[in-house]
């Protein structure tokens, strides 16, 4: 009910790039991630509160992504179900 949706995945010399169209609701749209190994090198969302998720990207670059779903996966906004961390958590996920 709450799975984003994926829209692409690449690998090229060791990172992957992966863009995800959130579940509609929340605010943001689609969230676009750069892995290298299982480290975040970038987060942008399109769409969304723009000083949130811009500061939820800045603090997970250089983390983990097991670090990262398990710090906001299940983190709720206005009683929705999900969140933008939320959907970045299930995106990650996703990744594998």
């Amino acid at each position: 009910m709450f799975e984003v949706i994926p829209i692409s995945d690449t690998r090229e010399g060791g990172v992957r790039r992966a863009s995800f169209l959130t579940c509609g609701a929340v605010c943001s749209k689609q969230i676009d991630i750069e892995l290298e190994g299982d480290t975040i090198r970038r987060i942008q969302y399109t769409a969304g509160c723009n000083g949130n998720t811009q500061g939820l990207s800045a603090l997970c670059v250089g983390m983990k992504k097991d670090e990262v779903i398990a710090r906001l996966r299940g983190i709720d906004c206005r009683g929705r179900g999900t969140s933008c961390p939320d959907q970045l958590a299930r995106a990650l996920e996703q990744m594998g």
